[in-house]
C-alpha cells in the first residue's frame, strides 16, 4: 500500500527575497565602495521584507543595519568633501599662478 502526499501549496511556501535580497544589497556595498543608490535600494528592501516576511526577521534586520551604516558613511563622506572644498576655495587663485 502506498501513501501519496499533498503537494506543498503555494501558501506554505515562506519567501525570503527581500531580505536576502537587503542583506546581500548591504554586503555588497560594504564591499564595493561608496555608492549612494545601492544601500537606498537595500534600506528599503529590508523595511519591505520587516512587514513582509516574519519568518526572515534576523536577515532584514542585518540588511537595514548594513544599508543604513553604509548610508550614514556615503553622507558624512559627502559633508566631509564638500566642506573641505569650501575651505580650499580661497586657495583656488594661487593655483593658477
Amino acid at each position: 500500500m502506498t501513501t501519496i502526499t499533498p503537494a506543498p501549496s503555494t501558501t506554505d511556501v515562506e519567501t525570503r527575497g527581500f531580505a536576502v535580497s537587503s542583506l546581500v544589497l548591504g554586503l555588497v556595498s560594504f564591499v564595493a565602495g561608496f555608492t549612494f543608490v545601492v544601500p537606498v535600494g537595500g534600506l528599503v528592501l529590508g523595511i519591505l521584507a520587516l512587514r513582509r516576511e516574519p519568518s526572515a526577521r534576523t536577515m532584514a534586520i542585518w540588511g537595514i543595519v548594513l544599508n543604513a551604516v553604509m548610508l550614514a558613511g556615503v553622507v558624512i563622506a559627502t559633508l566631509a568633501f564638500l566642506a573641505f572644498g569650501l575651505l580650499l576655495l580661497p586657495f583656488a587663485p594661487l593655483a593658477f599662478v
